[in-house]
């Protein structure tokens, strides 16, 4: 449990949130929310006592153990995974060193004995005897192989370090846990395993994400930081949601009929105030004006940015057809006989456990790269937009304002008014317009993209991974957009409500092939016959047995 009394912080005497009283407690999953910059992380950072409050307090019983999820992916490059893990709970790590120590000893004196006796006792209470078993099952969960347990964290992948330092955050049953953006480059079945196990988690969860689906799937409530201020609610991400837009809704319209009102009685006076038989009438209404009050929205913090993609051809019959590509690099095969043709109304979902696979089959698309063997024709009605997953080529070197840059990519109308115009659409307002873009943030980068591909009118869309660096906000306009595209999309995505909203269609890479479906991405995902198939292409690959990895 942990009860925030009064909290407030403040940075260059801007008050980021202030008097904050919550109170956290066991058994309940807590989703935190806000603007870019609203102070998500930094709140958890108060939490877990790293930065002091300018004012109030976080209380914390003393018996409870806290952990947090640990950013740093380079912080533990000598040390084994299992020791990694372990770490996750400091004082059995510290335990387990000091017994080492001790039984290394050469002179091993009654007094150690003494000692040893004490550390074993402790160990066992903080059950030390399962903990290479424990953190086996919190790899393993996570789609790791258990042999990797005794693997130098130097020797691991950014993404198996992703999930290393998620086990280590788990591990040894805390009280407490603070997850910051805890699904971060896990695959499919890690961000699976990660919700049951937080379902079944007997203690505090407290977590920032910008997955909606993730906060739907594990909140019980809902931290929402907006107008410099924290409020808690019940329930999941979906129901806030809804709530809040009602709430928004009604007050506008209540807001509406209380003008209307105000403006008949307003006539009212002035046609009968001379009248003498009405002004009795007339003074009544105005101390009718005075108590009605138009309620003004608080500014919040929040803002949508508007992303809407208009076509300016229509398809035709041939959008793509793709036959036979295979692609290797650096000795691992990424694509291997890829086949499939499109059609004017699919938008398909492209998933798979290799991200550098779908991006390599994105790059080829795009004639960025060739492919080994293998061809592809697009239809001659189609015009492409692609969101690349790496921007920097669009950016690093540039010392272009946002202004000039997008100017390049506007063929209708290149005056200050129209760009200013549409780049206030983009949330970039006032002497935002002249920022150079290369020193924007990745979220600005990204609603830059988005703004350059508005302006092109394409019917088909290639986006890979295009909500990295977003907000909430940002991700449900892109959504949104998506859903009410009229042409052909191909996307790749880590948020799985964009994908279940969007894709009708789904095609997964596999090392050894490929599998295409029409279907949602639930459906998917929840299909016994997808699973056999996968199993299949994992069991021919490990069989070996075409040499070229053909069936």
């Amino acid at each position: 449990m942990i009860t925030v009394s009064n909290v407030s912080v403040q940075f260059g005497g801007t008050a980021l949130f202030k008097n904050v009283n919550l109170k956290f407690t066991n058994g309940n999953c807590y989703g935190v929310i806000g603007a870019n910059g609203a102070g998500k992380s930094t709140f958890l950072r108060v939490l877990c006592g790293e930065l002091e409050p300018a004012s109030g307090e976080v209380v914390m019983p003393k018996e409870e153990r806290l952990s947090v999820l640990r950013q740093d992916h380079f912080a533990y490059e000598e040390y084994t995974v299992l020791d990694t893990v372990i770490m996750g709970n400091a004082r059995l790590y510290e335990i387990m060193q000091e017994k080492d120590a001790l039984y290394a000893k050469e002179d091993f004196t009654e007094e150690d004995g003494v000692k040893a006796s004490e550390l074993e006792g402790e160990f066992a209470e903080l059950n030390g005897w399962e903990a290479e078993s424990d953190a086996s099952k919190l790899i393993q969960g996570l789609g790791l192989p258990e042999d990797i347990l005794y693997s130098q964290m130097s020797s691991l992948s950014g993404n198996e370090k992703v999930k290393v330092l998620l086990a280590q955050a788990l591990f040894g049953n805390p009280d407490i846990i603070l997850l910051d953006e805890p699904t971060n480059h896990l695959d499919i079945d890690a961000v699976k395993w990660l919700e049951e196990f937080l379902s079944e988690y007997f203690g505090t969860v407290i977590v920032v994400s910008h997955d909606r689906h993730f906060l739907n799937n594990v909140c019980t409530h809902i931290v929402d930081i907006d107008y410099n201020k924290i409020k808690m609610y019940v329930g999941n991400y979906e129901f806030w949601y809804e709530s809040s837009q009602l709430i928004q809704r009604m007050i506008k319209q209540q807001n509406k009929k209380n003008e209307e009102k105000i403006k008949e009685l307003k006539e009212f006076i002035a046609r009968f105030s001379a009248n003498k038989s009405k002004s009795n009438q007339a003074t009544s209404r105005r101390k009718l004006i005075e108590k009605l009050t138009v309620e003004e929205l608080p500014a919040s913090s929040r803002r949508y940015p508007f992303i809407g993609f208009d076509i300016e051809r229509e398809l035709g019959k041939d959008i793509l057809q793709v036959d036979g590509i295979s692609k290797t690099v650096d000795g691992v095969k990424l694509l291997d006989n890829v086949s499939f043709t499109l059609g004017r109304n699919d938008k398909v979902a492209f998933i798979g456990e290799s991200e550098q696979a779908i991006t390599m089959l994105f790059k080829i698309l795009m004639e960025e790269e060739q492919p080994d063997s293998g061809t592809f024709k697009w239809g001659v009605s189609v015009s492409t937009s692609y969101m690349p997953v790496d921007n920097s080529a669009y950016f690093n070197g540039c010392d272009l304002s946002v202004i000039d840059w997008i100017r390049q990519y506007s063929v209708k109308d290149e005056t200050e008014t129209y760009l200013r115009g549409f780049l206030g659409r983009m949330l970039f307002s006032g002497d935002d317009v002249y920022k150079p873009v290369n020193v924007l943030s990745g979220g600005e980068k990204v609603r830059c993209m988005f703004s350059r591909m508005m302006l092109f009118g394409s019917n088909v869309l290639v986006l890979d991974r295009p909500t990295n660096h977003l907000d909430l906000e940002s991700i449900t306009a892109v959504n949104n957009s998506l859903i009410n595209f009229r042409g052909v999309v191909l996307l790749a995505s880590h948020d799985h409500e964009i994908l279940q909203t969007t894709a009708n269609r789904i095609i997964e890479l596999l090392p050894g092939g490929f599998i295409d479906k029409i279907t949602t991405y639930d459906e998917y995902l929840a299909s016994d016959e997808m699973a056999m198939k996968r199993q299949v292409y994992t069991a021919n690959l490990e069989d070996d047995v075409e040499p070229d990895g053909e069936e």
